[in-house]
């Protein structure tokens, strides 16, 4: 078997998803392959996670018009997964008033968006494709594709589940108003009803009077969110190879999302002032004589594999850069300096972000869990999963 042959035939095997659709088109789509067959799909978790992407303190006129909902289209027969790819649709009710400027055929309708926005991927974009009108960068670069990501996460929930793995996030900064972590039991995380996904009441009061004052203006906010994964076995990705550390793949995942800025797992960029003495988590033996830690600094991740304490990562999103009280620009078409389109948006989306953040943890640790224990059923998934988790957690 030649190299390309053998690589082909692990791609195959991968779990990984793609998404399709545009902000204003008729629908959006994901496809997820790989996931093995004999899974139950809760659809109606599916929605719920899709409806708190939709809410938050902050959010902008587009929230108000869609309620988004999955249909699945593809493989799922009477509540289980069946092995083949499994297909998402979200209908966008929004298409209603976009039909003519958004029709795949036929001759172009509407004003050109000409005035590229600084901090989005119009100009770079336009440039890239040969484009003629901005619209058709912004409307792929959205962060309305979001919503496939978080119903391919939620799928993914369900699988981690069967493992005993949850995905939770919260929101620990907006508008540099920060929580006091020191204060937060994040055991509870996952069964807040914020507004802004947030557990430190008083700091989210500050954070909703400095998203008041943006919005006023005519700016935007960003923040600080952070996301934990619990419950995920020892051993997940490897030390062996770059691309097959963990903690690379959940960054990765992290910075895919869009107006994400930055990444940091455990402790992070704290580190860097810290002492090895006040950064590395010791091991010790618990009372049955299985090695255990009493920090996690690391944020259950060593050598780029999962080390059995709660995976916690936060990310960085910039603040949205669609303002209303637009920065200064050019006019791609007169090549003149203007000041940038409006299209509609949000101040804040912080809190939505967050959510797209627990999606994609989940996929990534998914795909792990799928690359290392992999089968075309879940009886073998989880038999294989049995096996090496009982063989781990009684190793010396």
């Amino acid at each position: 078997m030649s190299i390309g042959s053998h690589l082909r035939g692990v791609l195959m095997s991968e779990l990984r998803f793609v998404t399709a659709g545009e902000s204003h088109g008729p629908c959006l789509t994901a496809v997820l392959e790989g996931l093995p067959a004999g899974l139950p799909i809760d659809l109606e978790a599916v929605d719920a996670d899709l409806a708190r992407r939709q809410q938050g303190y902050g959010r902008g006129g587009r929230m108000k018009i869609e309620r988004d909902r999955a249909e699945i289209l593809s493989g799922v027969r009477f509540g289980e997964t069946i092995g083949s790819p499994v297909t998402l649709r979200v209908v966008n009710r929004d298409w209603e008033n976009w039909k003519d400027r958004m029709s795949a055929m036929g001759e172009p309708v509407g004003e050109k968006v000409t005035a590229a926005r600084p901090g989005h991927a119009d100009l770079t974009g336009y440039r890239k494709y040969a484009r003629r009108d901005i619209r058709d960068i912004l409307e792929r670069s959205s962060a309305r594709e979001t919503a496939m990501r978080v119903a391919v996460g939620a799928v993914c929930k369900q699988f981690l589940k069967a493992f005993g793995v949850e995905v939770v996030s919260h929101v620990v900064n907006i508008g540099g108003v920060s929580v006091d972590l020191s204060g937060i039991d994040r055991s509870c995380i996952g069964e807040t009803d914020s507004d802004l996904n947030c557990y430190d009441r008083a700091a989210e009061e500050e954070m909703k009077e400095r998203i008041r004052s943006a919005k006023e203006a005519g700016d935007t906010l960003g923040g600080i969110f952070e996301v934990i994964a619990r419950g995920v076995p020892i051993g997940l990705g490897s030390h062996i190879q770059w691309d097959r550390r963990l903690d690379a793949k959940l960054a990765g995942a992290m910075m895919s999302i869009q107006a994400i800025k930055g990444v940091e797992i455990g402790e992070g960029f704290a580190c860097a002032g810290l002492p090895g003495s006040k950064v590395h988590d010791e091991i010790y033996l618990d009372s049955e004589g299985h090695a255990c830690r009493r920090t996690n600094r690391a944020g259950g991740l060593e050598g780029g594999m999962s080390n059995g304490e709660d995976i916690v990562l936060r990310a960085v999103m910039k603040p949205i850069p669609t303002l209303m009280a637009p920065l200064h620009s050019v006019d791609v078409e007169e090549w003149k300096e203007v000041l940038a389109c409006k299209e509609r948006s949000d101040t804040c989306a912080v809190s939505a972000a967050s959510v797209v953040g627990e999606a994609m943890t989940a996929f990534v640790v998914a795909q792990a869990l799928c690359e290392k224990f992999g089968g075309d059923a879940m009886v073998d998934v989880l038999s294989a999963f049995r096996a090496y988790d009982e063989r781990v957690r009684e190793a010396r």
